[in-house]
């Protein structure tokens, strides 16, 4: 909340050193936060932050800004920065032009770069680079000012709610259960990611629930996880602030999975297993929600390992003032890690499979596809999905320009084979 908080408060100083209106939908002139549209693309130690970007030393650093216009023309770029001492050399680029721009000024001010065509409507990519320096740092740079007959009341960029921005659109498919399936018992799923699209700080959600969500992440370079989580029928984002009668409690757990609690987008009861799970390789997953004693409900997440050819238990947790089976059935794909807001990362859903109270399998080949507020708001529009044969797919971050309309219905071709699963040799 601090991190959101402060960019607001950057981004309505650099309005009011400009003079603009940022509600004035009409103004030709925009001001293009650092903050919430830059990313040091080529992963150098140089970081942005809620200032912008400063202590700009690495002459490696390729800064990218990312804006979107809707019709073609010219843009006039000026650049709100300043320099510690001494004077930096800066290179501006956008589709194959290039201009250099020299700051010496040490308070923060406008600095005209100069005028870029730009030729092809849809997302453009300002290039940014340091070319040389008198001092330690090349430049403290806040924002953007762009104007021009390409730039209007239509131009989209990230003019608020940074930290959100930054980590790019998260997008949905929520399925549909035929209407013949008695309550919904077990939920099977199965997901691949493609070699290179295995993005750091991905999120390939595939058994979602009213009640939470299991999936894999790419969580660091390093390491990758099988994360379940239920959320506290408690609503808050503090897990401390639980009363011990919401809290969720652990049933059991798999071997090597890590189990406690969870903030910040509500609060609850989470596990992972640290697994390296790899790129092209197709992962099933298998939920299992039934009430349980006491008005409470029983979850259990497996995964299945094809490198060791069997199910996982990865754990099981009751949740408190809940009775209910399986519903809102859905997949999701988000990125948690702002540094990587910028990169494109695709994943395919295949074989989606109910099985109900009445001891019957359905297939489900529909859904619908679904975002977050930083889409629905137009903050952002590099997010897609789709079908694809007999498979579900979705797409985000990356700045490319194809959306789906959001509320899109989705229909992939039916298998008619449902999974063979032996339930009574899961792991307990």
């Amino acid at each position: 909340m601090n991190y959101i908080s402060k960019s607001g408060i950057v981004f309505f100083i650099l309005i009011g050193v400009l003079g603009l209106n940022a509600h004035d939908s009409q103004a030709q002139q925009i001001l293009v936060p650092i903050v919430g549209n830059t990313w040091v693309v080529n992963n150098t130690s140089d970081k942005i932050d809620h200032k912008g970007m400063h202590q700009w030393q690495d002459p490696a650093s390729v800064l990218s800004t990312f804006f979107k216009v809707n019709k073609a023309g010219f843009v006039e770029v000026s650049v709100l920065g300043s320099v510690a001492e001494g004077k930096s050399k800066i290179m501006f680029s956008l589709n194959e032009q290039s201009i250099s721009v020299d700051l010496a000024n040490t308070k923060i001010d406008t600095i005209n770069v100069g005028r870029f065509n730009i030729n092809e409507t849809g997302y453009q990519q300002l290039s940014i680079r340091g070319l040389s320096k008198s001092a330690t740092d090349f430049a403290n740079i806040s924002g953007l000012l762009l104007e021009g007959t390409a730039i209007d009341s239509s131009t989209v960029y990230v003019k608020d709610d940074f930290y959100w921005g930054r980590r790019g659109p998260s997008v949905h498919l929520k399925y549909e259960v035929p209407q013949n399936a008695g309550e919904v018992v077990w939920f099977y799923n199965e997901i691949t990611v493609s070699k290179g699209e295995d993005v750091e700080g991905s999120y390939f959600m595939a058994n979602g629930f009213a009640e939470g969500y299991f999936g894999i992440q790419v969580y660091s370079a390093e390491e990758r996880r099988i994360l379940f989580s239920v959320w506290s029928p408690y609503k808050t984002d503090d897990p401390g602030a639980i009363p011990d009668e919401y809290k969720i409690i652990m049933l059991g757990k798999g071997e090597n999975v890590y189990t406690g609690e969870f903030g910040n987008e509500g609060s609850g009861g989470q596990s992972f297993l640290r697994y390296m799970w790899q790129a092209d390789n197709t992962y099933r997953f298998l939920l299992k929600g039934e009430p349980a004693e006491n008005n409470s409900t029983d979850y259990t997440a497996y995964f299945y390992a094809p490198e060791l050819e069997k199910w996982l238990l990865i754990a099981s947790f009751r949740r408190p003032k809940t009775s209910t089976y399986l519903k809102r059935l859905h997949s999701f794909l988000e990125n948690f890690i702002t540094e990587t807001g910028h990169v494109r990362r695709k994943l395919y859903y295949s074989n989606q499979w109910v099985y109900d109270t009445n001891n019957q399998w359905h297939e489900l080949t529909e859904a619908i596809f679904t975002a977050d507020a930083t889409a629905r708001k137009g903050a952002r529009l590099d997010y897609f999905g789709g079908a694809e044969g007999n498979k579900f797919f979705l797409e985000n971050c990356g700045f490319f320009n194809m959306p789906l309309e959001i509320g899109s219905k989705l229909i992939r071709q039916a298998s008619g084979t449902p999974p063979v699963v032996d339930f009574s040799s899961l792991p307990h």
